[in-house]
């Protein structure tokens, strides 16, 4: 882990190998106690935010489609698609595909069968969300999560002028975030740096996404603002609303989790094939930050302010990590590590001033205070 190691503060030092498999022992139980509580009250609580996401899609849809050219009307149906739209890519679709609620056997909410309001399809988005980034998390190279490939994410990234855009290309992911998504689950932009050719797998995985954004498109920017008749303008700038305020509120919601000034990331060419589940649980720690906040909050983020323990048991039910967070903290601050959490608006200030400091580079201050004083 020699990105964490060179650093001034660095968290695991005083750790020994004993430490980090105890921390694995009792992380472990937390997990267990879980799995052994899970039941109905569970499977009440997925099934009730799903009932109730799909009322409020349809509520707000029938809303626009009648009173779209009144204002108070416009506000409240682009308000309630938005909290659709975020309901079903964070709490339902995200937790969902993780097979947090496979135990339920339930046909119609598996990973297996579920499907979203998203243009990355399911298969692929499982591939490059559970497989990859949740086995290579904040791994420098190997977790593409991290930035997407398109950020300096660390000091010890060596910087290149391209670099200094790096702002504004975080600002336009934001706004096209679900789009952003799809290119990463594709791999996309790795391809195209490293100038590989298409592979027929490639384009297969390409045809599927484009149908599938094509479909997205026709939906909300064609049907049914075409089904408001007169009102379609109005229709179609609420949809076009929803989709750029649940973009905008979700990478605000990754930013928190990944990004803040204190997360920590680590260089390694690959996965030490004998790194032992405690030390993978120590990576998943110190590579993640919470949000805290309202229940509310925890809900509209698909429980990801609850992210350090999202990294450490993703296959849990979401609902239980407000639950098993005051132990997970406890097991950090009883090993002498930091459990990184604080309230959004200084989270997200933390990571966008992470964004903008990495964009320039690591002497840029010296430099240029050695140059005010020689002036």
């Amino acid at each position: 882990m020699t990105a964490i190691q060179r650093k001034p503060h660095n968290q695991v030092a005083h750790l020994s190998d004993h430490d980090i498999e105890l921390i694995g022992k009792e992380l472990d139980a937390i997990r267990q106690r879980v799995l052994d509580s899970r039941g109905a009250t569970d499977a009440a609580y997925i099934r009730r935010v799903i009932a109730s996401q799909r009322a409020i899609e349809l509520g707000s849809r029938a809303v626009l489609l009648v009173g779209s050219r009144n204002r108070v009307a416009w506000v409240v149906g682009t308000l309630g698609l938005a909290v659709a739209k975020s309901l079903d890519n964070m709490e339902i679709g995200h937790n969902v595909l993780h097979g947090q609620w496979d135990w339920m056997r339930d046909p119609k909410i598996h990973s297996s069968t579920w499907d979203w309001d998203y243009v990355s399809p399911p298969e692929q988005w499982k591939r490059a969300h559970n497989e990859q980034h949740h086995t290579y998390t904040n791994i420098l190279g190997k977790d593409n999560d991290l930035g997407y490939g398109i950020m300096r994410v660390d000091e010890d990234q060596p910087w290149k002028p391209r670099y200094l855009v790096q702002p504004l290309w975080n600002l336009i992911n934001a706004c096209i975030f679900e789009y952003g998504i799809a290119m990463y689950d594709l791999d996309l932009g790795e391809t195209m740096r490293e100038k590989r050719r298409f592979t027929p797998e490639l384009r297969s995985r390409l045809k599927l996404t484009l149908r599938r954004a094509r479909r997205h498109v026709v939906k909300d920017f064609v049907v049914h603002p075409a089904l408001s008749g007169r009102g379609f303008v109005r229709t179609l700038s609420a949809n076009v609303t929803a989709n750029l305020l649940r973009n905008l509120w979700s990478h605000s919601v990754i930013m928190c989790g990944h990004f803040p000034e204190g997360v920590e990331t680590f260089e390694q060419e690959s996965l030490d094939e004998s790194e032992t589940h405690a030390q993978w649980y120590v990576r998943q720690m110190l590579g993640s930050a919470n949000i805290s906040g309202s229940p509310l909050l925890h809900l509209m983020s698909g429980n990801l302010s609850h992210q350090i323990e999202h990294h450490l048991f993703p296959d849990l039910p979401s609902n239980r990590y407000a639950e098993i967070a005051p132990d997970v903290r406890a097991v950090l601050e009883r090993h002498g590590l930091e459990y990184n959490s604080g309230p959004m608006v200084r989270q997200l200030a933390s990571a966008w001033h992470k964004v903008l400091r990495l964009s320039l580079p690591n002497d840029w201050g010296a430099r240029r205070g050695a140059s005010a004083t020689t002036a």
